[in-house]
């Protein structure tokens, strides 16, 4: 069977409530969509107020508090929410990947290895049962390795020991100064070899939330090495569906899974800074028009908030004096327009209770864009 580029698009915002709003609870919602780049504070709750009928902010203050979804270290090395049922098992198909990437570079220039970071783990998570800021955990290291090695030592141990951020504050739930806490019943990890029925896991809930994808799409959603990639969808065997994809090659899903017409309407949206629709993909032009990704992509990694028009990147956006400035790359049709500005007036209701001026720490990056239609909505 093959699938054409739009029925691939429409899939896509199926799986991740873009093509219409859900009524579900922010847990419900964050186990559909698998989990929400949240490096920034506000970008979590930005994915759900496009996700979810009568989102409310405060929803989600609960989850985090009450540990029902959590802020870790995961997926891509980045910061990601997720459900806490989902955790142990994200975590642990990510255990090769932390550990090339934490125990070498920073952590073995402070003269440490893995054997010692065997060692460590369990007394940093046992630290940490009750939360700590960054500045006690640094110290907590600085007291037992030395000055000299603490930067290294707490570079690594943060990103590979299963903690998750505590939430500290407002308007998001989280500052710009983590504190960590022990995740709950984790196992500590120990070595370099893939849990194979947890990454079996993750590519199950992956195709889920973002099928159909191709093997490299899954290693580029994760950053999990092919070849564990292809022994895991192996290994799912006849539980996967196999397409065709519009460029000829083999995409992965679920029998049944939901692949609406290509004809399907698909509505307006803001998107959040980072959105997961963004970076799931090694082959990211299933929402984004190649010539626009590196406008919204920058090459330190920042993912600009966009403009979602007919299901594809048409533009950005950001919040100037209380109303959001929507600078469209291509000419868009008067609907489009209308419906950006009825999601402008429910979205500039929402920053106005938290944060007004949210990312306005990135608005360097509009005078690097090209010339465009900007419209105040």
């Amino acid at each position: 069977m093959t699938i054409t580029e739009r029925e691939l698009n429409r899939a896509t915002l199926s799986r991740q409530l873009l093509l219409e709003r859900q009524p579900f609870t922010v847990q419900e919602g964050v186990r559909r969509v698998v989990a929400l780049q949240a490096q920034q504070p506000a970008s979590p709750y930005l994915a759900l107020f496009n996700r979810l009928t009568d989102f409310a902010p405060a929803d989600l203050d609960a989850a985090f508090t009450g540990g029902s979804v959590v802020k870790a270290t995961l997926m891509r090395i980045t910061l990601h929410a997720v459900h806490a049922e989902d955790y142990p098992a994200f975590r642990a198909a990510m255990q090769p990947t932390l550990y090339a990437s934490r125990l070498g570079a920073r952590f073995a220039a402070a003269g440490l290895s893995p054997a010692d970071a065997h060692v460590l783990v369990p007394q940093v998570l046992d630290f940490a049962r009750e939360p700590r800021t960054s500045a006690e955990m640094q110290a907590w290291v600085e007291e037992r390795l030395g000055a000299d090695k603490k930067d290294g030592a707490w570079w690594g141990l943060k990103g590979y020991a299963p903690l998750h951020h505590a939430p500290t504050d407002a308007p998001w739930s989280f500052g710009h100064r983590p504190s960590f806490v022990a995740a709950q019943g984790g196992a500590v990890p120990a070595g370099r070899e893939a849990d194979p029925q947890a990454l079996q896991t993750l590519i199950l809930r992956y195709l889920a939330g973002f099928g159909p994808a191709s093997l490299a799409d899954v290693a580029q959603f994760a950053m999990v090495g092919r070849t564990h990639v292809r022994a895991a969808l192996l290994a799912l065997g006849d539980t996967l569906e196999q397409l065709q994809g519009p460029d000829g090659s083999v995409l992965f899903d679920l029998p049944g899974a939901s692949r609406p017409p290509g004809e399907t309407p698909a509505p307006p949206r803001l998107m959040a800074m980072w959105d997961s629709i963004l970076l799931a993909y090694a082959d990211r032009g299933r929402v984004i028009p190649p010539a626009y990704r590196p406008l919204v992509i920058r090459r330190n990694g920042d993912a600009l908030p966009t403009l979602l028009v007919d299901g594809h990147v048409a533009g950005v956006w950001r919040a100037v004096d209380g109303r959001v400035e929507a600078t469209a790359f291509h000419p868009l049709p008067p609907a489009a327009w209308e419906g950006l500005a009825a999601e402008a007036r429910a979205l500039t209701a929402l920053l106005g209770e938290r944060e007004a001026a949210v990312y306005s720490r990135y608005h360097h990056w509009w005078a690097k864009l090209p010339e465009a239609e900007v419209r105040i909505l």
